[in-house]
């Protein structure tokens, strides 16, 4: 895993860029993000688990599916608004293909047990995966200016708020984001240095 931005490499086209999207794609059929963070980071080492928890923390709270979100600030990041639409159609090109194909099939065999029940199956796959995903991602926080125990504080509380109160997920982000954003301000807030006694 590298954790300094200097040893990172950099795909060397858009082509390289759209070949990468588009296997990563075909990898994580129905649960991309949670493989995101390995290619991205561990075999192509375009970013550090640092840089991934950021730019996957803003694409969380725009509109649209994150990992499509990632994909655009990722192709971004390289070349521009090109490398960002490169990216993404690699992302959704193949994959749609499949899934118009997929969905002709699952109309026809849908009652079918055995579907439905692989189908379950696969949704807790994918739901392991994610969990796996945030544990690995954890020790990115030690870097973050809010500190561990404070992240997990707000872990604790959006959880509590999302899940065990059924509030609105909008708010909870509206409201906890603005808490943590100011509080992660505050820290990062340059501190005035008193004027010196004559």
């Amino acid at each position: 895993m590298i954790e300094d931005p200097r040893l990172l490499a950099q795909p060397s086209s858009r082509k390289e860029l759209f070949v990468a999207f588009t296997l990563l794609a075909l990898q994580g059929f129905g649960g991309v993000l949670a493989i995101a963070q390995r290619v991205l980071c561990e075999q192509k080492r375009w970013l550090t688990r640092e840089q991934f928890v950021e730019i996957l923390a803003v694409a969380q709270i725009l509109p649209g599916p994150n990992v499509c979100n990632v994909a655009l600030m990722v192709g971004d990041r390289f070349f521009g608004w090109r490398g960002a639409f490169a990216a993404l159609a690699g992302m959704m090109a193949v994959p749609l293909v499949i899934v118009l194909m997929l969905t002709a099939l699952y109309a026809q065999y849908a009652m079918n047990p055995a579907v439905s029940g692989a189908l379950r199956g696969m949704g807790a796959v994918s739901a392991g995966l994610i969990v796996g995903t945030g544990f690995k991602l954890v020790g990115a926080l030690r870097s973050n200016p809010m500190r561990v125990p404070v992240c997990g504080a707000f872990l604790v509380l959006s959880f509590a708020a999302v899940a065990l109160l059924r509030w609105p997920l909008v708010w909870v982000i509206l409201a906890l984001g603005a808490v943590s954003c100011t509080f992660a301000w505050m820290r990062l807030r340059p501190r005035e240095v008193a004027p010196e006694q004559p």
